[in-house]
């Protein structure tokens, strides 16, 4: 098993408890070592994260409140990386910063799949007469209440 720096802790969570709620001021990062975590955002389930996937990244590279609810699925032990030892394990172990870039693309890539997918079905609806023309003839979404609206292409991650 790799040395665990002082700026990480082992942390364990019993079936349906909370990691962290959307929202909430905490900036540590994790990396689940076993077990599921369920992430949701509205109720809505985002990924289900198993052995080597992140959790918690944009709070800690950000430090902006968590955007999005992590629950522990089953028995779960997670690595926990706090703000100052993030920097201290890139430097000691850089390929835990590749990892943890190759894991961020994909959420983008897949954010991105999303997005597309939802920017086709709007742009059907505007085709079908329920949006405004542009001045160049083209179907434009209006949205709600008349306000033009063009489909997002933003990443989500968690």
């Amino acid at each position: 098993m790799k040395e665990v720096f002082s700026q990480e802790a082992f942390c364990e969570f019993s079936d349906g408890e909370i990691i962290f709620r959307e929202g909430e001021e905490s900036f540590e990062m994790y990396v689940v070592q076993s077990g599921e975590v369920s992430v949701s955002k509205n109720g809505e389930t985002l990924a289900l994260l198993q052995r080597g996937d992140f959790l918690g990244e944009m709070s800690l590279l950000e430090s902006l409140p968590r955007s999005a609810t992590a629950v522990a699925r089953g028995q779960v032990r997670l690595l926990c990386i706090q703000p100052g030892g993030f920097l201290l394990k890139i430097r000691r172990d850089p390929t835990f910063a590749f990892e943890l870039l190759q894991s961020l693309s994909r959420r983008i890539r897949l954010a991105n799949e999303r997005a597309a997918g939802a920017g086709a079905a709007t742009r059907r609806t505007c085709a079908e007469g329920q949006g405004r023309r542009s001045r160049r003839g083209r179907a434009r979404f209006t949205g709600f209440a008349g306000v033009v609206a063009p489909p997002r292409r933003a990443a989500l991650l968690l």
